[in-house]
């Protein structure tokens, strides 16, 4: 059944809910639905329903309530991934399959060695499309909720955003070279279900030793993924598939 993320102001109080723009142009265009089909719609506050479609007309669709869902399949921790500037599309690719994989948010920043610039005259348009490819991501997994994306950060205003979170995860390709190495898994035996969780990989240049070393100072663990080196938009999916499959799929 096709899910869709409604705002609040569209629910309206006689349980009916308006879809229009974009989930007008999908029910109508796309999954060519009528009167009668039956879809998911998601209100914000994480509540999901199943409502039937009673009218199709003007450039919206009316549905109505007909049964109240109690699921969820949120990531048992709340992770962010704290993502350096990649080259081309491929913070998109991040964006898409991290939020298929259960990120809670995203929080691009600019390292010294990101090829990638952030124009802040095209910011507001960039978002837009970011905030497209989260929400899209989040129908097609069927997610309770759509991951937050913050505005690009300078590398200092990350390290002062971290100190909100829990538990700081940094990849450092080093560890994979030495013998003494921080392996993802033991880290992930202590962390708890109601800790927050921020994983941060640096764009395709890696860390400098500097930032590395700023990142400790803050509290940040240094840990390997695998015994590989891992391209920077696939390194953001293996910590993910990594903390579902301990927090989800892993039998005590």
């Amino acid at each position: 059944m096709q899910r869709y993320f409604i705002a609040a102001d569209n629910w309206k109080a006689d349980n009916h809910i308006v879809l229009s723009a974009n989930d007008y142009h999908h029910i109508t265009r796309v999954m060519r639905m009528t009167e009668g089909d039956k879809i998911i719609c998601n209100h914000p506050y994480c509540q999901a329903a199943i409502c039937v479609i009673t009218n199709i007309s003007n450039e919206q669709v009316i549905a109505a309530v007909e049964e109240w869902l109690n699921d969820s399949v949120e990531m048992p921790v709340n992770v962010t991934v704290a993502q350096g500037l990649p080259k081309g599309d491929k913070f998109d690719l991040v964006l898409q399959k991290g939020t298929e994989l259960g990120a809670s948010a995203f929080l691009p920043f600019e390292a010294k060695r990101s090829v990638v610039k952030w124009d802040s005259k095209k910011a507001k348009k960039k978002l837009e499309r970011f905030n497209k490819i989260v929400k899209e991501a989040s129908e097609q997994a069927h997610r309770n909720r759509i991951p937050s994306i913050e505005e690009v950060s300078p590398f200092q205003k990350l390290l002062e955003k971290s100190k909100a979170y829990d538990v700081k995860l940094v990849a450092y390709e080093e560890e994979t070279r030495s013998e003494q190495y921080h392996s993802l898994g033991s880290i992930l035996k202590e962390i708890d279900q109601n800790q927050s969780v921020l994983i941060c990989i640096g764009p395709e240049g890696g860390f400098t030793l500097e930032e590395i070393n700023a990142l400790k100072e803050v509290g940040f663990y240094t840990v390997r993924l695998g015994p590989r080196i891992l391209r920077t938009e696939t390194a953001a999916l293996y910590f993910l598939s990594s903390i579902s499959y301990h927090f989800e799929e892993l039998e005590w």
